[in-house]
């Protein structure tokens, strides 16, 4: 083997090793995103979710929401009522607003994720002042 052949032979070995690296590195971002799915639960390419009706909030109407017919969460969008930006109630955040937070199952998203923690500070703020003035109201006991 001459010289020319063997760096011939070298550089495919190094091509080999990059793509060797290259799949495998290719192989552990699938199974990280794959782990990342089953963690969560949602199926790969499904824009829906199962509804775990036992895990509901009790309601006390006649009437049954839709998605509970359907069995399945699915992205609803709305409008942001402080902003107006239109947005998606994804079916993840649907399911945690029912099932683990135990939110009435007749609302829905009404505001987007910026104006709700404007709102939460806001509502914190005039708690806050509200409760000041009844202790400054309030003759101490001493």
């Amino acid at each position: 083997m001459c010289g020319r052949e063997k760096q011939q032979a070298e550089a495919w070995e190094d091509r080999c090793e990059a793509a060797q690296c290259r799949r495998l590195r290719l192989q552990a971002q699938k199974a990280a995103e794959h782990r990342r799915l089953r963690d969560y639960g949602v199926a790969r390419a499904r824009a829906e979710v199962a509804v775990v009706t036992s895990a509901l909030a009790p309601s006390n109407s006649y009437s049954i929401p839709d998605f509970v017919e359907r069995g399945t969460y699915r992205p609803e969008p709305f409008v942001c009522k402080d902003c107006g930006v239109a947005e998606v109630w994804t079916p993840l955040q649907q399911k945690w607003w029912y099932e683990t937070a135990k939110g009435d199952v007749f609302t829905k998203a009404a505001r987007c994720r910026a104006c709700r923690t404007r709102e939460r500070t806001r509502k914190s703020a005039a708690r806050r002042v509200h409760l000041e003035g009844l202790a400054r109201k309030k003759p101490s006991a001493t």
